[in-house]
């Protein structure tokens, strides 16, 4: 089970304790118990790793030959294939850390050992559909952008674009993040989440603060400040 800890960080490197098991800090004891932990990988190879495992269980799994069911299930075993044979200083161990570590809770798994299987939680382009959760959601979730992108929001609200579904934030700080992968200086809009739901629109937590819609309208959008 992954540690959840306040400053898990994919930019720390990736370690594990015997009895607590994979957890990714800047410190390298473990949050729980405080022994100093066994490093798995550099922060280099750990990035590398989850970006191999996202992009094949979201966006290219006939490029790597692995096959994923109409919920977005693929063979465990079939997926440590892929990694392998691209790199070789990937183990079971270090993909099995790096699903654990996620702080976003991109990757679900099953524990069924006769059966192992795994998918992204969100995020996909290729067809699948995931089944609805019954995590509450609070009535208001947040969307990082680009400002350019400010005047087509307003106009057509928020849209999936290449993925399947609009990703929505739990938090501000959370959208400020994802934001900031496309513009130093983000803006974050207010979804009003509650009112969405009262309309009858679908909204799934996915992952740790991720919340997943088919489409946000523009008048259950509005700037934090007003």
């Amino acid at each position: 089970m992954p540690l959840e800890h306040p400053v898990a960080t994919v930019t720390a490197p990736l370690r594990t304790c015997e009895e607590h098991g994979p957890f990714a800090t800047r410190s390298e004891d473990c949050p729980v118990c405080g022994e100093t932990g066994a490093l798995l990988l550099e922060t280099d190879r750990r990035r590398r790793l989850s970006t191999f495992l996202s992009g094949a269980l979201r966006h290219f799994p006939d490029d790597v030959d692995l096959e994923l069911d109409d919920r977005g299930w693929a063979e465990y075993g079939d997926l440590l294939v892929a990694v392998e044979r691209t790199y070789d200083w990937a183990d079971e161990e270090a993909v099995d850390a790096v699903i654990a570590a996620d702080p976003n809770g991109r990757f679900e798994r099953t524990d069924d050992e006769a059966r192992r299987r795994v998918r992204a939680s969100y995020g996909h382009s290729v067809d699948v559909d995931l089944e609805p959760t019954d995590a509450p959601v609070p009535d208001e979730l947040y969307h990082g952008t680009a400002p350019e992108t400010l005047p087509s929001i307003r106009e057509d609200g928020l849209r999936p674009m290449s993925r399947q579904q609009v990703h929505l934030s739990g938090s501000l700080e959370a959208a400020r993040r994802v934001g900031q992968r496309h513009t130093s200086d983000p803006v974050v809009l207010v979804v009003d989440a509650g009112s969405m739901l009262v309309d009858g629109r679908r909204i799934a937590k996915r992952g740790r603060e991720t919340y997943t819609t088919d489409r946000v309208p523009p008048k259950y959008l509005s700037r934090p400040d007003g």
